[in-house]
């Protein structure tokens, strides 16, 4: 049987980090959803420079607007805002499927709102209005302003990806801020059920920064290389657990409110001395997304082995793990703000290559 549909029959969804007019076009997106069991897509900066730069089917209506009076971004969001729709209508047979569940396009906020609470709002709220599905993700950072802004675009019945979250401290802080956004909504009279939301949290570049800062220390330190990573999702989910199937949601989960999914992103292995799949085998679980560039879908679905609920296996030595980690001196909340700053550094300088194209 295919791995990637063994995946699924465990409760989890596989979504491709990928999306371009030649996935659309050329049916492969259509061909991972109807054979592969592809339950989302997810997009951000660089994925849409890639696809405008080495693209061929944007080359006409890329020359079209800019002999029109428009911004470099509002350029780039006409190219991408029709695939972005394509996606989500390819989608919709899932999302309807599932009860709004699965089936979702993740769409992303520009990098440069990162720290304007109200800019984001904004964006979201123009963006969800502009792509007009029901199964659009907004992607918003999980910045201080970004929480912010989740919080209100949740309570206006704006589902959203939080993204860049890369330590234990963003998964609390996130989960709280879409914890209040319902609260929020179904204090409104709002429809709590009309929202859904994920909690990205990447994965391979807090092995490639605490594996640097093992290497350094040496000895005994060496063995602990190359396990943080799944270490912290496995204990992410025990907290989504406590948090979405206890006493304290029940209330809000009666009323019809979604648990906020734990998402696994940047899961494509960069150390070539692990494991291509060492991001995806052991964190198969109920309940959560693993969002998956083409090479490693692909690795998947030839070699993938999936053993039942590996999620909620191990957990002590995940546990042990991280107070291994702490003994030595390295301080993973730092290491996740760290983390955080890198990457939106890397998402600004591609949303301004990205811009370069459209200007």
């Amino acid at each position: 049987m295919n791995p990637l549909l063994q995946v699924r029959d465990q409760g989890q969804q596989v979504w491709l980090d990928n999306l371009s007019r030649t996935l659309l076009n050329d049916g492969h997106l259509a061909r991972f959803i109807a054979e592969d069991g592809v339950d989302g897509v997810t997009t951000n900066p660089a994925i849409f420079h890639k696809a405008i730069a080495g693209g061929r089917y944007y080359e006409d209506d890329l020359a079209a607007l800019k002999q029109q009076p428009l911004s470099a971004e509002a350029r780039y969001e006409q190219l991408v805002i029709p695939d972005v729709q394509r996606a989500c209508d390819l989608l919709r047979p899932t999302f309807e499927r599932s009860g709004g569940n699965a089936g979702y396009v993740s769409l992303e906020v520009s990098p440069a709102l990162a720290h304007d609470a109200a800019g984001t709002i904004a964006a979201g709220l123009r963006l969800k209005q502009a792509v007009a599905r029901d199964n659009l993700l907004i992607k918003v950072p999980a910045t201080a302003e970004g929480l912010k802004a989740i919080e209100e675009l949740i309570a206006n019945g704006v589902s959203v990806n939080v993204t860049l979250m890369f330590s234990l401290a963003h998964v609390d802080g996130v989960a709280d801020a879409y914890v209040r956004g319902v609260e929020r909504l179904q204090a409104s009279g709002g429809k709590v059920s009309s929202v859904m939301s994920v909690a990205s949290l990447f994965l391979s570049r807090v092995d490639t920064l605490i594996d640097k800062q093992l290497d350094e220390l040496g000895g005994d330190a060496l063995a602990l290389r190359g396990r943080s990573a799944v270490a912290m999702a496995k204990l992410a989910y025990q907290r989504y657990l406590e948090r979405f199937h206890g006493p304290a949601f029940s209330a809000l989960r009666s009323a019809g409110a979604r648990s906020q999914f734990m998402l696994w992103a940047s899961t494509g292995t960069k150390n070539p001395a692990y494991n291509d799949l060492l991001y995806v085998e052991p964190l198969v679980g109920k309940e959560t997304v693993n969002t998956l560039p083409d090479a490693t879908l692909a690795a998947l679905r030839d070699h993938g082995k999936v053993v039942g609920d590996a999620l909620t296996q191990d957990v002590p030595a995940a546990r042990e793990q991280f107070a291994a980690l702490a003994a030595l001196g390295i301080d993973l909340d730092a290491t996740g703000e760290r983390l955080q700053r890198e990457g939106l550094a890397q998402f600004e300088d591609a949303f301004a290559q990205l811009l370069q194209l459209t200007a």
